[in-house]
């Protein structure tokens, strides 16, 4: 099978400098030209994590907009467990707590998508259930010397070493990762970028 063709010119802007992003959009055949937005990230008093994620993937979407001709793509991604977000951990004592949490129990993860364009501003939010197994304190402490739990909502990543600790999930893959592509496809395509090289996702 041939590969999709990812190297002609930038349809989309992404608001992100997340690789993990940028690889996921490549994955469905859409080049993006690289602008981060820098939005306070602080949630408000009482906001619900659905409306936070959201909140900032709109953001983040419109905060780059006005600096690209191209429709542009906002994203945030967020752990829940007992109704608290968690965040990237500051040190490595707030990563062993938020592992230790999530150990042997299910959580959510909200990833929510925002893309402007000729429609205005369109967002999508996912829920996806995680389930860890039993994580030992000593695996914990060797994941954050690897260095990858660092800038990872949660403390963990799915697609990386954390995928060991990953027991089931039910819901997106890809938007624990950190972009519904089902949802993305479905707003691109609404937005007018195209995906595989030129065709149109199908469902409106």
């Amino acid at each position: 099978m041939a590969a999709l063709d990812t190297t002609s010119s930038p349809m989309l802007c992404l608001a992100s400098a997340s690789p993990r992003r940028r690889d996921l959009l490549a994955s469905i055949g859409v080049t993006a030209s690289i602008l981060p937005s820098h939005v306070d990230e602080t949630p408000k008093p009482g906001e619900a994590a659905k409306a936070y994620v959201e909140r900032l993937a709109v953001a983040k979407a419109e905060a780059s907009a006005p600096l690209s001709s191209l429709p542009t793509l906002g994203s945030d991604t967020a752990v829940v467990v007992d109704g608290v977000l968690l965040g990237k951990p500051v040190d490595a004592d707030d990563a062993a707590a938020m592992l230790a949490r999530l150990s042997g129990r299910w959580h959510e993860v909200l990833t929510a998508v925002a893309v402007t364009g000729p429609k205005g501003v369109l967002c999508r939010c996912v829920t996806t259930h995680v389930r860890m197994r039993e994580i030992t304190t000593r695996e914990i402490a060797d994941y954050w010397q690897t260095g990858e739990p660092a800038d990872k909502a949660g403390g963990y990543a799915i697609q990386g070493l954390a995928a060991i600790f990953v027991e089931e999930i039910k819901g997106s893959h890809s938007a624990v990762v950190g972009l519904p592509l089902y949802e993305t496809a479905q707003l691109l395509n609404q937005q007018g970028v195209p995906i595989w090289m030129g065709h149109y996702y199908s469902h409106t």
